[in-house]
């Protein structure tokens, strides 16, 4: 990477992820079809400028180098497995992707609870920054274990101090999932069997604070009677009276694992992608609650810039953009990654929602 570029991605890494910018708050899901296909899906949020998230093809073979603080280049890595990604900013920055193994992985903003070790210009052959790591492990890994055997012979670093840190979440074909956390400079793994996952605080702690809402249940109160005085419930889902309703993390982390463990079981790995995508509805953040009242900085329909499901399974990546509820797909079965050239495409080369006029006989 030259100078230009360099310097340009260190600027978008401290706007992007720094403490000062309203936060990405990604939400992450996970439901079973009947025939036990796993699909993960999240969204990707950020209400401060329009991410340039592009669609990349990576083949096997295609070299990359990690960036470093100092601009010096970091660890050079070359792809065993072809994998497919969505990015944002930079082409290199794979925030979602799969790889041909089945592999799922992602990255989630982690504010004010990570450290990764400090940068040490000697170990740079062995440095990845935190916004390439993904592009790294999808081309060399084909199950969580190769991915936490893989983090211990390399130093993951950021590219900027004012940026914040992120973790990430793994899953197999399986379902088998794993969380990764960066916590005083020391890799942490947890599994990760609801496969929920927000932001800040820990991944530890928002499991605990699970039992604040023990009380949650699907379906209706049932009538009761409060000192002689009759009390029913005004309408259907009562069950879920308590249940946050703010966009925080820990609200949304409750809210996603309460609608991901009450949802039928849908009968094939189809029905239940559009069911994730039906779910992360609730979840779209609109793009003014991040700002003080008339401070919006930037002209973006919504903070919740694209939405993905993933069916590890069948090796198929699934998306839509706030620019297009379309949902489309990218199905890895048709991509010969041995011979298929890298590509970065926008995810919205227009950037303009269709609509189609019903034609009236």
């Amino acid at each position: 990477m030259d100078t230009r570029s360099f310097a340009l991605a260190v600027t978008l890494c401290a706007a992007m992820f720094g403490t000062c910018r309203p936060a990405g708050a990604c939400t992450g899901i996970t439901l079973k079809s009947a025939g036990d296909t796993t699909i993960v899906a999240r969204t990707i949020e950020w209400g401060g400028s329009y991410l340039n998230s592009q669609y990349v093809i990576v083949p096997r073979g295609y070299a990359q180098q990690s960036m470093t603080p100092d601009g010096a280049g970091g660890m050079k890595f070359v792809s065993r497995y072809g994998y497919v990604g969505l990015s944002v900013e930079q082409k290199d920055f794979v925030a979602e992707g799969l790889n041909e193994e089945g592999l799922s992985a992602g990255l989630f903003y982690f504010p004010g609870y990570g450290k990764y070790a400090d940068y040490d210009s000697a170990r740079k052959e062995h440095s990845v920054t935190d916004l390439q790591l993904l592009s790294w492990l999808l081309g060399q890994c084909a199950t969580i274990d190769d991915v936490k055997a893989a983090i211990d012979t390399v130093t993951v670093i950021g590219i900027d101090p004012r940026a914040s840190t992120v973790h990430w979440r793994f899953a197999e074909p399986s379902g088998r999932q794993a969380v990764l956390e960066f916590i005083g400079g020391q890799p942490r793994f947890y599994d990760n069997p609801l496969g929920v996952l927000t932001n800040s605080p820990g991944f530890e702690w928002q499991l605990t604070n699970l039992n604040n809402y023990v009380n949650l249940f699907p379906g209706s109160a049932p009538d009761r009677s409060m000192g002689g005085v009759g009390l029913s419930a005004f309408g259907a889902g009562s069950g879920a009276l308590g249940l946050p309703g703010d966009v925080t993390p820990p609200s949304r982390f409750v809210r996603a694992a309460f609608y991901q463990t009450t949802a039928p079981t849908q009968p094939d790995a189809r029905s239940t992608v559009l069911q994730c995508f039906q779910i992360l509805n609730n979840f779209d953040i609109p793009v003014g609650v991040e700002f003080p009242l008339g401070q919006v900085p930037s002209d973006i329909p919504s903070a919740t810039q694209w939405t993905s499901a993933t069916d590890m399974c069948h090796r198929i990546l699934y998306f839509r953009t706030m620019y297009d509820s379309t949902i489309r797909c990218i199905d890895l079965n048709t991509v010969d990654f041995a011979s298929v050239s890298y590509r970065a495409v926008p995810l919205d080369p227009d950037r303009r929602q269709k609509i189609e006029t019903v034609k009236l006989d």
